[in-house]
């Protein structure tokens, strides 16, 4: 292609922002006409050079026929045009001004080697285009020949030169250039400061915002947008409130930009309600305040006022945008309002926004803890490109709704991806080996964070410290808990409640005074962990001195969940009247929980009157509730009232409620198995019961006796022994026997409390085969070894 024809029509398609259609021109028909309109640059003209510049750039030039009619009245050659830097300049703004960065840059080396030097608006350009790509090393080479021209001195180049650095992420380069600068103006700070800001340096940030007014240079409104959001990720609060003192005293507060970073700064620092004012009082509010305001109700667990204030936006006729989904999404996620979430999906499709990676992100979360994973799986499967942030949504969503398989699926898939798991994913899928014992996957993972250096992290240190634990090896998270470099609340609960399901009461209480010592701010989960460990161990005095301490030493009131537990821990040691005088007393409402505490306990010491007492307050509170009617059951049963026990058992049928059955899973190498009571759809069934029999049979050898009256049927006493020996637990124990090596642990995990008698089986099983045999229950661990078991029968 000719090069003075290519100059021309660029610069009559890309000066001075063409229309469409001369873009369209441009790429379309520049190669048909370039010999026909090369023939019109022989013959006079009237008009001199800048003439037709300056019709190129009023895009007065649109057609061939106009390029041509322009053209035949110029009295220049084709050298002429070549040789012609206004051409050249004015061709290169128009490719930069139209985002046509690579075509700017590589016409900028041409003209260079016909020997026309660039200007400053040349040099102006081709720097935007180096930093609009981050193109460090075209940038590095502008940068020298602006120092062979002598422009670095210039300080509109230099402000250039900084901010072009800045966009590459070289903010050594950019440092250096902002200090060589002779002269520096308001703009060359805000340059740097934006620069340090974006580039995850906020204290240098905040640091160079102090030095620009000690250098007598007053902040504007551009510099305030910049520096308020280093003090929001900082929470700089205080700096923030400065910050907003002195636009109110420079005239500055009504800019809709500063407004916005002052809201935006307010609510991430968690002063909400000042952010709520300032956006009240603003004249003028565009997406970004609507934005902000969410963003920070959402962000400060508000979710209501973060929903409200979204349809608010849109009964005033504000669009919401992309980064509107993503704010006002995880207060649908928060609030389970699958419904509102549903109804902004369909805004997003209809907008466009469901292909843009966060929008895509940010459903998958809301869809996925608002527990509708198919429909969450469902989006996730047609992301055209799915990052980490959106296989840690779904990995999330299966791991906490209750499909733990289906979790380390995708975990093992992402890494097939290619996908690099972060310590997000790491803590999303770790419950999941805990949910069914996976111990030897949650190894692997453990493994992975150690070769990743996440293991030092606080956040994936405890949720393997919570995995070993949940997984019976206590003395593990223990080891994984010193090693941690650093612990927060949430470290220390989780170890004390590890203790706690153990039966470590004692460790427990030296850990609890420990993180005390360390001047941890204890919360009212701290306070749920200890008291759950004292009831585990019948420590009454210790957990009725915690539970006073609550408020009179730490000014923390009592929650629901902090009576529920000291009902359980005064019913368990069998002060079932106190426990009962508590609830009476209580400031609060009983909930089911706290009923089903002082249940609980009566089913344990068989307190009839009292039992009734608390399951008809269950009834009401939670009538759909099959566990409650089944201990009220079992209270009648053991005290021989079958007749009460056939009217629960009516009462359960005709409101359609069905009791859930028992049901237990052992974990052998890699692989889990489940039973249910006198499961025989096991293929090695035949063995299991048969191991059961040789079982049985040494057992009664060594003194065991079936408790027939945990039995709960009116049937005869060999029918009753029948229903105790294939209780699920006692199938799973069988089945681990056979299907590992001697010595090696058994664990299982039960559903249900487990019964007095398949936990006194155990030991004798236990001290039988030489076997460890570790079961973990609705409540808590029983490590079984050699006869005995961890928690001293007190469970």
């Amino acid at each position: 292609m000719d090069m003075s024809l290519f100059l021309l029509l660029s610069s009559s398609c890309l000066s001075s922002s063409p229309a469409p259609n001369q873009i369209s021109f441009h790429h379309t028909h520049l190669h048909s006409i370039s010999y026909h309109v090369c023939f019109y640059f022989y013959g006079p003209s009237p008009l001199p050079t800048s003439t037709v510049v300056a019709q190129l750039r009023r895009n007065k030039v649109k057609t061939t026929r106009e390029v041509s009619a322009c053209a035949n009245q110029t009295q220049f050659t084709q050298t002429d045009i070549r040789n012609n830097a206004v051409v050249w300049k004015e061709t290169i703004i128009g490719y930069v001004k139209n985002g046509f960065w690579n075509k700017a840059l590589r016409l900028y080396y041409q003209m260079q080697r016909t020997g026309i030097n660039p200007d400053k608006l040349v040099f102006l350009s081709v720097i935007k285009a180096c930093g609009s790509q981050s193109d460090l090393q075209a940038g590095r080479k502008v940068h020298e020949d602006i120092i062979a021209r002598g422009f670095e001195s210039d300080v509109i180049v230099g402000t250039a030169l900084a901010s072009m650095y800045t966009k590459c992420g070289s903010l050594e380069n950019a440092r250096q250039v902002f200090d060589r600068m002779p002269k520096r103006d308001v703009v060359s700070w805000n340059a740097i400061i934006a620069g340090y800001s974006q580039n995850g340096q906020p204290y240098e940030a905040l640091a160079l915002f102090s030095e620009m007014q000690v250098n007598g240079i007053k902040p504007n409104s551009s510099t305030l947008v910049s520096v308020m959001p280093v003090c929001a990720h900082l929470l700089a609060l205080e700096q923030g409130k400065q910050i907003h003192c002195y636009a109110i005293r420079s005239g500055i507060e009504s800019d809709v930009l500063v407004v916005n970073g002052l809201v935006n700064m307010y609510a991430k620092c968690g002063n909400v309600n000042t952010a709520h004012k300032l956006f009240e009082r603003m004249p003028i509010r565009d997406v970004a305040s609507w934005n902000a305001i969410i963003g920070g109700y959402s962000l400060n667990s508000q979710h209501h006022e973060a929903l409200a204030f979204f349809n608010r936006m849109q009964v005033r006729g504000i669009k919401p945008n992309s980064i509107t989904m993503v704010s006002v999404l995880p207060a649908c996620a928060h609030l389970f309002a699958l419904e509102q979430g549903q109804q902004i999906h369909g805004y997003a499709i209809r907008s466009g926004f469901e292909s843009n990676d966060v929008v895509g992100n940010a459903l998958v979360n809301m869809y996925a803890k608002c527990g509708n994973v198919n429909s969450a799986y469902k989006l996730f499967e047609r992301m055209p490109k799915k990052n980490v942030v959106a296989w840690n949504a779904i990995i999330s969503g299966y791991s906490q709704h209750g499909h733990p398989h289906e979790a380390l699926a995708l975990f093992i898939e992402m890494q097939a991806q290619g996908i690099k798991p972060d310590s997000f994913a790491i803590v999303s899928v770790l419950p999941a080996c805990a949910h069914f014992l996976a111990l030897e996957q949650g190894k692997q993972i453990h493994g992975y964070t150690i070769r990743s250096g996440f293991e030092s992290n606080v956040v994936v240190g405890t949720g393997l410290v919570d995995i070993y634990a949940k997984c019976g090896n206590v003395n593990t998270a223990q080891k994984l808990f010193e090693r941690m470099p650093e612990q927060d609340v949430v470290s220390w609960t989780t170890m004390i409640l590890a203790y706690g399901i153990h039966g470590h009461g004692e460790d427990a209480l030296a850990l609890f005074s420990k993180m005390q010592e360390t001047g941890t701010k204890l919360d009212h989960i701290a306070f749920t962990a200890i008291l759950t460990a004292c009831s585990h161990a019948g420590l009454v005095d210790q957990g009725l001195q915690y539970f006073q301490c609550m408020k009179s030493d730490y000014g923390l009131a009592p929650k629901l969940e902090h009576y529920a537990c000291l009902v359980d821990l005064l019913g368990r040691a069998g002060h079932l009247d106190e426990a009962n005088g508590i609830i009476k007393n209580m400031s609060l409402e009983p909930d089911a929980n706290v009923w089903g505490a002082l249940l609980g306990a009566c089913r344990i010491h068989c307190n009839i009157e009292l039992g009734e007492q608390a399951a008809k307050h269950l009834f009401e509170l939670d009538p759909d509730n099959a566990g409650y009617y089944v201990l009220l059951s079992n209270i009648y049963a053991e005290a021989q009232r079958w007749e009460d026990v056939a009217k629960l058992r009516k009462m359960m049928k005709e409101k359609g409620v069905k009791k859930q059955p028992g049901c237990s899973v052992v974990a052998v190498h890699r692989d889990v198995q489940t039973f249910l009571v006198g499961d025989r759809t096991h293929p090695q069934s035949e063995q299991i019961y048969a191991m059961l029999e040789i079982l049985y049979e040494q057992m009664r050898k060594a003194g065991y006796v079936p408790n027939t009256n945990l039995a709960l049927q009116d049937v005869e006493e060999e029918a009753k022994e029948n229903i105790l020996s294939s209780h699920s637990e006692k199938l799973a124990i069988s089945f681990g026997i056979i299907n590992t090596s001697p010595g090696i642990p058994i664990r299982i995990m039960k559903n249900l409390r487990v019964c007095s008698d398949c936990h006194n089986a155990t030991k004798f099983i236990s001290k039988i085969v030489g076997r460890e045999i570790i079961v973990r229950d609705a409540n808590r661990f029983h490590h079984v070894k050699n006869g005995f078991c961890s928690c001293g029968d007190y469970w």
